[in-house]
C-alpha cells in the first residue's frame, strides 16, 4: 500500500460517525444583540456568531472573570474588611459600610447573583491590595485564556476608560469558569441569606433564565449606560453544554427583555441543531510508516485522542477526512511523538477539526549502542534475535 496518503477522499460519515441525537432544523437565530455568540462548553467550538470579535462594552459580565479568580485565590474562607472605596460603589449595590467585616464567600453570591458592586470591589482590593493589581490579574489570566482581546479596567464592569471585550471573549471565561464547582454551585443558587458582623442580607439571583429554561445552569446579567442589556448564559441537556453571550442587546425595558429573548432563541438553536459525533477515538490504528536509520523497522501510527464535536445534520453528511502523513519517519521514535493528523473538513474545504497521529511504541535508532545490546540479547537467546538475518 502506497505510504504518502496526502488525501484519502470521501469516506464517511454516517456509520463511522456513530450519531447519538438527530439534528433538525437550520435556520439562523434572531438574535439583535450588536455582539453575539453560541460556543459548545465541551469542545469550545463556535456554532454559531454575529459580531463575536467585536470589542465591546460588557458590563456586569464582567463579574464571571472577578469571581472565579476570586475562587482561584485560596482566600475564599476569609474574612474581608470593607473599605471606603468598596463602601461607595454605585447601585447595584449591597450596601456594605466601611469597616463591615463579611466572609469572602458570602461577597462572592452576592457578586453573581444580585450583581452587587460593593462586593466586587471589596473582593478585587483583599485578593490583590487594590482594584488596579486586582485588573491586572484579571487581564493576565484573560490572555491565559485565549481572550485575545479583552482589557478589564474594574472588577464590576462599570464604564471606565477602554474597558471592553467580546462576545467570544466572554464565551471562553465562562467555558473555563464552569469547570469550577464552586462557581457553578453559586450561580445555579436561587437565593440565599448570609451575615456580616453588622447585619444580615437576602440575596435573591436575578437571573430569570434559571426559572425560564430548561436545563438553564447560569451565568451573569450585564447593564450599563454604554454596554446596553448584556447576557452570558448557559444551559446543559443531555450531556450537550452550550454558552451562549449578548453584548448590545439593547437599551430600556426592550433591551432589558430582548437580553432574555436572544438568549434563549441561541440556546435553542443550539439545542435543535446539533448533534454529538465520536470522529475520534484514541488508540486506533490508521497506517504504518518506515523508520529510516532503524532496523527496517515500521511504527504504527495511532490516533491520539477522543475527539466529539457537536455537527449539524448537514455537516455530518458533507463531511470528510484528510490525511496527512509523512513517507517516513527518522528514528528513533517514542512512544506518542506525533506522526501527522487527520483533518476533519466539510464541503466547503473548511477545516473543522484536527486530530494527532501518534506513535503507538518507541523505535530505536540504528547505532552502535544499540547494535551492542541486540548482540548481547542475542547471545543470551539467540531463539528471540533475528539479529544475523540483518
Amino acid at each position: 500500500m502506497k505510504l504518502i496518503k496526502k488525501i484519502i477522499l470521501i469516506i464517511v460519515l454516517i456509520t463511522a460517525l456513530c450519531p447519538q441525537m438527530a439534528a433538525a432544523s437550520q435556520k439562523a437565530p434572531d438574535v439583535k444583540a450588536l455582539g453575539a455568540v453560541l460556543i459548545d462548553g465541551n469542545s469550545g467550538r463556535v456554532l454559531w456568531e454575529k459580531n463575536a470579535d467585536t470589542p465591546l462594552a460588557n458590563a456586569s459580565t464582567t463579574k464571571i472573570m472577578t469571581c472565579i479568580l476570586a475562587l482561584e485565590s485560596g482566600k475564599t474562607e476569609d474574612t474581608v474588611t470593607v473599605s471606603k472605596n468598596a463602601s461607595v460603589q454605585p447601585k447595584t449595590r449591597m450596601g456594605l459600610s466601611e469597616g463591615e467585616r463579611i466572609g469572602m464567600e458570602a461577597l462572592l453570591y452576592a457578586l453573581m447573583l444580585q450583581s452587587s458592586n460593593d462586593a466586587a470591589v471589596a473582593i478585587a482590593e483583599h485578593v490583590s491590595g487594590s482594584v488596579e493589581a486586582f485588573c491586572d490579574m484579571m487581564d493576565e489570566k484573560a490572555a491565559e485564556l485565549g481572550a485575545a482581546d479583552t482589557d478589564f479596567e474594574t472588577p464590576n464592569g462599570l464604564d471606565k476608560n477602554n474597558h471592553h471585550s467580546t462576545a467570544y471573549d466572554m464565551a471562553l471565561i465562562t467555558g473555563y469558569a464552569l469547570n469550577n464547582d464552586k462557581f457553578k454551585d453559586i450561580i445555579s443558587t436561587e437565593q440565599i441569606t448570609v451575615d456580616s458582623d453588622r447585619r444580615s442580607y437576602t440575596i435573591v439571583n436575578k437571573n430569570r433564565l434559571l426559572r425560564e429554561y430548561d436545563g438553564a445552569v447560569g451565568v451573569k446579567t450585564g447593564f450599563t449606560g454604554k454596554a446596553g442589556h448584556c447576557f452570558v448564559g448557559a444551559a446543559e441537556r443531555d450531556g450537550m453544554l452550550l454558552i451562549s453571550v449578548v453584548l448590545g442587546s439593547g437599551w430600556g425595558s426592550a433591551g432589558k427583555e430582548r437580553k432574555w429573548t436572544d438568549t434563549k432563541n441561541l440556546l435553542n438553536y443550539g439545542f435543535e441543531n446539533y448533534a454529538y459525533y465520536d470522529l475520534c477515538k484514541k488508540g486506533e490504528y490508521i497506517d504504518s510508516i518506515p523508520v529510516k536509520g532503524s532496523y527496517n523497522e515500521r511504527v504504527r501510527a495511532v490516533i491520539g485522542e477522543d475527539i466529539t464535536l457537536p455537527l449539524t445534520e448537514y455537516e455530518r453528511e458533507a463531511l470528510y477526512t484528510e490525511l496527512k502523513l509523512p513517507e517516513s519517519v527518522d528514528a528513533p521514535v517514542k512512544a506518542g511523538d506525533e506522526l501527522g493528523m487527520i483533518l476533519f473538513k466539510n464541503g466547503s474545504e473548511r477545516v473543522i477539526t484536527e486530530c494527532p497521529l501518534t506513535a503507538e511504541s518507541s523505535v530505536d535508532k540504528k547505532d552502535i549502542k544499540t547494535t551492542a545490546g541486540m548482540l548481547i540479547k542475542h547471545w543470551i537467546n539467540p531463539k528471540k534475535s533475528d539479529i544475523l538475518k540483518r
